[in-house]
């Protein structure tokens, strides 16, 4: 298949682009050339703006696009318009954040959606980020209705993760020592590494599948607990978590920045979001172990990643002395 890549050399883009030669496709990627321009040798790189100069994809024709880094309704619309007839199918990267209420459990593709009260709005923040993301899901779906293929991934992980959010547990959990955890420590997480989540699109491509699939793992219960104690057995530490209740965090200052992938509990439930993913998985989607993905990451990260968030050690040993008293 001749693919078009929109993105394809910092993170999820990159992962896609790999499973797709790896498969051996014909990709060609579309990027302003300012992150690893030189990424994939093996993939034709064309350049320009998606808010700017769309020229290099003029003429252009191919089996089906692959849009991971679309925003903004107005930007995406720009794609759409000059892709759909240049395209059989459509893939779109969402987010699980297009739902309404992120706080239940087992929520499926037709729980309700986030609503942007101001459809002018084009600032991306965290309130903002969903409802404009289900903005450009509208645009996509309205232009191919029958040959659309929407992915709304939950937190994705692994190896060339730029956001740091996993890869600093995996980096605290390998000092070792004492452990400051977000309790409860049976909060629920989801997660999908990058890899599978990539092998997994291109292997829906290659079929043209088409629809709405939430896709987080693993295909089992996971708990924040469970997470970091397979980052233990990936980094061999003798790491040993303390689990602070949210409101004690909270009176002391600390915040979801400061402790990543930390979602506090409100109105008396764990906190932490629990998608449905079973549509997916019935499609195809299968996850590697955590353990495999904690270890690779490291690697990564010790290599080439640049990771400054969340806690220094010198204020989490403080607040651990500060809490116990």
């Amino acid at each position: 298949m001749r693919l078009l890549v929109l993105g394809g050399t910092q993170f999820v883009g990159y992962h896609i682009v790999g499973a797709a030669l790896g498969r051996g496709h014909d990709v060609t990627t579309f990027t302003r050339g300012q992150t690893r321009p030189d990424a994939w040798p093996k993939a034709e790189s064309l350049h320009g703006d998606r808010d700017g100069d769309l020229s290099a994809l003029e003429g252009g024709s191919w089996d089906a696009v692959i849009d991971t880094c679309g925003y903004v309704p107005r930007v995406v619309r720009r794609s759409v318009e000059l892709l759909s007839p240049a395209v059989t199918h459509y893939i779109f990267i969402s987010t699980e954040s297009v739902y309404a209420d992120l706080s239940g459990t087992g929520i499926d593709e037709v729980a309700a959606l986030a609503s942007m009260p101001d459809e002018s709005v084009e600032e991306i923040t965290e309130e903002t980020y969903g409802p404009l993301k289900v903005l450009c899901e509208q645009v996509v779906t309205a232009a191919m209705p029958e040959t659309s293929l929407i992915v709304r991934p939950g937190y994705v992980v692994g190896p060339r993760d730029h956001t740091d959010r996993f890869t600093y547990w995996v980096r605290r959990i390998a000092h070792g020592g004492e452990v400051l955890g977000p309790g409860p420590a049976e909060r629920p997480f989801q997660v999908i590494d990058g890899r599978d989540m990539g092998e997994w699109i291109i292997a829906m491509t290659e079929r043209r599948d088409a629809g709405v699939f939430n896709a987080s793992g693993p295909d089992y219960r996971l708990t924040f607990d469970a997470m970091l104690e397979d980052c233990r057995k990936a980094t061999g530490s003798d790491a040993r978590v303390t689990w602070v209740d949210d409101a004690l965090l909270a009176r002391a200052g600390v915040t979801p920045d400061d402790l990543p992938l930390w979602e506090p509990a409100e109105g008396g439930s764990l906190g932490g979001f629990e998608a449905d993913s079973s549509r997916a998985i019935a499609a195809g989607l299968t996850f590697r172990p955590l353990v495999e993905t904690a270890i690779d990451t490291l690697e990564w990260d010790r290599t080439e990643g640049h990771g400054s968030s969340g806690l220094t050690r010198a204020r989490e040993q403080k607040l651990l002395a500060s809490l116990r008293q």
